[in-house]
């Protein structure tokens, strides 16, 4: 089973908890950060490679050149564990007919005062567009549950997605 073996939500993409509980435990040869704004500042970039765990390759890559990639077959003969900020970026790869075969919803921004929101876990909220998204993906197959660190307990998406 090679192209994604994991994906994460977290607003902060590679950080601590990621590089040191969540990419061993997915398995995965490659970390793939999905993210147009970090992708496009050289700063930002450099320093989130600094937090790639040893003997793992590391992509950070614009939503398009994602598309574009897994188009042409370029990660069909390894394993990758996705970290983006919203859950409609997945939505796009499996438009596309790549597999998300599971999803841990981690951190996200907290929302505005006044915006509309569910309270999935204590650190992830999803908006109407977010749920919308979470919809499609259940619906194309993906297990999908939030938790911020493994020793976490899982917490189920469905009564969010009624």
């Amino acid at each position: 089973n090679m192209g994604i073996v994991l994906a994460r939500i977290d607003n902060r993409l590679l950080h601590g908890i990621v590089a040191t509980q969540w990419a061993g435990r997915s398995g995965a040869q490659r970390i793939m950060i999905i993210d147009d704004t970090v992708a496009n500042n050289e700063l930002t970039k450099a320093s989130m490679k600094l937090a790639r765990p040893t003997g793992m390759a590391i992509s950070i890559i614009t939503e398009e050149t994602a598309l574009n990639n897994f188009k042409a077959g370029k990660y069909n003969d390894h394993t990758v564990f996705v970290l983006v900020k919203k859950p409609e970026t997945l939505v796009k790869l499996t438009e596309i007919g790549v597999k998300v075969p599971e999803l841990v919803v981690g951190g996200t921004v907290k929302p505005e005062e006044g915006e509309e929101a569910v309270k999935i876990s204590p650190r992830a909220f999803a908006k109407p567009d977010d749920i919308e998204a979470y919809k499609k993906l259940k619906a194309s197959g993906t297990k999908m549950y939030a938790q911020y660190v493994p020793a976490d307990a899982e917490i189920s998406m469905d009564e969010f997605l009624k």
